[in-house]
């Protein structure tokens, strides 16, 4: 995996956009969970869908959510699932979004609750 990963906690990291391929590597690294924080066209049609990242994470034997957090409009709901995805996904759990500051934001927030 080309993508630089940033361990913040033990049992949580963020990355920039992963795409399908990325996901053996995700699973190989020892991560049991995907938290997708970069809604789908964000970037423009480059951009992997969702859903095929979902669909490579299953079968790289990943859990994994698709929760879209716009950039620079993170609501206090954003906030309270990103918490309750934590809590509920096997850890470790990687999140990625554009650059990964979004899903930085959401975890330090969230870690606040």
């Amino acid at each position: 995996m080309s993508v630089p990963i940033n361990a913040l906690t033990e049992d949580f990291a963020v990355a920039p956009q992963l795409a399908p391929e990325d996901m053996q590597a995700v699973a190989d690294a020892g991560f049991r969970s995907v938290i997708i924080n970069r809604p789908d066209m964000e970037g423009g049609p480059d951009q992997p869908l969702s859903s095929e990242v979902m669909a490579a994470a299953h079968v790289a034997g990943l859990e994994v959510v698709y929760q879209p957090v716009v950039s620079g409009a993170m609501t206090a709901d954003d906030v309270v699932l990103f918490a309750k995805n934590l809590k509920s996904l096997p850890a470790p759990v990687l999140a990625f979004c554009r650059t990964g500051t979004r899903c930085t934001y959401l975890f330090q927030a969230a870690s606040a609750l």
